[in-house]
């Protein structure tokens, strides 16, 4: 190479590495405390656009910062386990929990951020460029990965050259276009291992329930296509036949209700439902909302409603069961069991009183009633050291390195510690319960009390 190519090509790559330099202290600077949130009240329009633009790539660089840390604590905790004869199948179990809680996210979600960030890091380098660029979002990268996943490691990296090496292509590409020319790449590159996770979808198929505004619940089927287009279908046609006061929604959900459970749906369903409410809002002497177990809180007057419903239909049945509350926190503390096999009430009582998963910003329905010490390292079975767990994060609670204690206080208030093998510390505590507390009892007294009703509850 000639002299002059040199110092050319040595001042080219001087010029990148001032721009990276500097392009890297902005991003830098812009983390700085209270700078981020910092916007000029006197800016005109262009001015307040360009810093939305400017804060997006920033969220973007964040995302990918993110999934290299990601990566990097699997890989490195991988390695360590290995050093310590920890088995392959085992190495790096609980992992993807620690992530989600560090970003305060759900630890369902653990295991996607991770996928995702082993999959940008070691696999699909344009595609993590483009997001560190601001190129793409977070969301759209997501969608990028997740359509090239039935990909082998080639080409896989096949499609991330082609959708992503040029990252001007993804401008004014929205989520929908960005997905369907990740599908169409895939099927090009390998069209027998598309087919092959369609089938496998089918056997994915199925049917959650969560919460939504206003005392409404969203019922959700993963279906084949073929099935869930004619379940539309007949349900369009119930409300193309039917002409009445009601609108067309309105008519469809409720031939759903029909259909499915076999009577109309105006009629209680013979189905247990758990509502927590203090007996002055039930009485209607306070306004307090009560709690549906598996739903959150309802207003008062709803959840008088429903008791009055079911008690003044024959075809429907209600029942009362006594919740101790703390005299001083209120805190649910014991609670009064018709059945004699302990074991069975003290899983509904954990559930009443911790009402989701207890593992920090997971909001999963409870489905493993587990000790917090666990019962082989001398837990004992008990409301205070018991928790109310998703499936997810009681099986991960057991991976090395992770440990759950589980206090209450004086007051009776219950927390949750959670470590995990890095050392971080989060707490969860059980949410109050309804109603108003207006109790004023010596401290003697209390105890006596708790006491009492540990014994009757037992």
């Amino acid at each position: 190479m000639s002299t002059a190519r040199q110092r050319s090509t040595s001042a080219l790559v001087a010029r990148r590495a001032v721009n990276v330099s500097v392009s890297t202290r902005s991003i830098e600077s812009m983390f700085e405390a209270g700078v981020l949130a910092v916007v000029d009240p006197h800016a005109d329009e262009s001015t307040l656009v360009a810093r939305i633009a400017e804060l997006e790539a920033v969220k973007s660089a964040a995302s990918a910062g993110q999934a290299r840390a990601a990566a990097a604590l699997d890989a490195l905790r991988r390695s360590n386990e290995a050093g310590a004869g920890v088995p392959a199948a085992q190495r790096g179990r609980g992992v993807a929990s620690e992530i989600a809680l560090a970003r305060r996210d759900s630890p369902a979600r653990g295991g996607r951020h991770l996928g995702f960030a082993k999959a940008l890091v070691h696999e699909m380098p344009h595609t993590l460029a483009a997001l560190e660029a601001g190129r793409l979002s977070e969301w759209r990268a997501t969608l990028i990965v997740r359509e090239s996943a039935c990909l082998d490691v080639d080409d896989r990296r096949a499609l991330d050259a082609e959708m992503c090496a040029d990252g001007s292509k993804l401008d004014g590409m929205g989520d929908a276009r960005v997905a369907a020319a990740a599908r169409a790449i895939a099927y090009r590159l390998n069209a027998r291992a598309v087919v092959d996770r369609a089938a496998k979808a089918e056997s994915e198929r199925t049917v959650t329930i969560r919460p939504a505004p206003d005392t409404m619940t969203w019922l959700t089927a993963l279906l084949p296509v073929a099935q869930g287009v004619s379940v539309y279908a007949a349900l369009k046609r119930a409300a193309d036949t039917t002409f009445d006061d009601r609108t067309r929604g309105q008519v469809m959900a409720d031939a759903l209700v029909e259909r499915v459970t076999g009577r109309p749906a105006e009629v209680a369903q013979p189905i247990a439902v758990n509502l927590v409410i203090s007996d002055e809002t039930l009485l209607g002497y306070d306004d307090t909302a009560a709690l549906v177990d598996g739903y959150g809180p309802i207003p008062a007057a709803v959840a008088r409603h429903l008791v009055s419903d079911a008690v003044v239909d024959d075809r429907s049945r209600a029942t009362l069961r006594r919740l101790y509350r703390h005299p001083s926190s209120g805190a649910l503390v014991a609670m009064e069991s018709r059945a004699r096999c302990f074991p069975k009430g003290l899983a509904t009582f954990i559930g009443l009183r911790d009402q989701r998963c207890r593992t920090p910003y997971c909001d999963a329905p409870i489905r493993h009633h587990d000790h917090a010490q666990p019962h082989h390292r001398g837990g004992a079975t008990t409301w205070e050291n018991g928790l109310g767990m998703c499936e997810r994060c009681n099986y991960a609670k057991e991976a090395a390195g992770w440990r759950v204690t589980a206090t209450m206080d004086e007051t009776g208030r219950h927390t949750a510690e959670f470590t995990t093998p890095a050392g971080m510390h989060y707490q969860s505590g059980a949410p109050p319960p309804p109603g108003p507390l207006d109790v004023f009892v010596s401290e003697v007294e209390a105890r006596i009390t708790v006491a009492l009703a540990e014994f009757h509850a037992a």
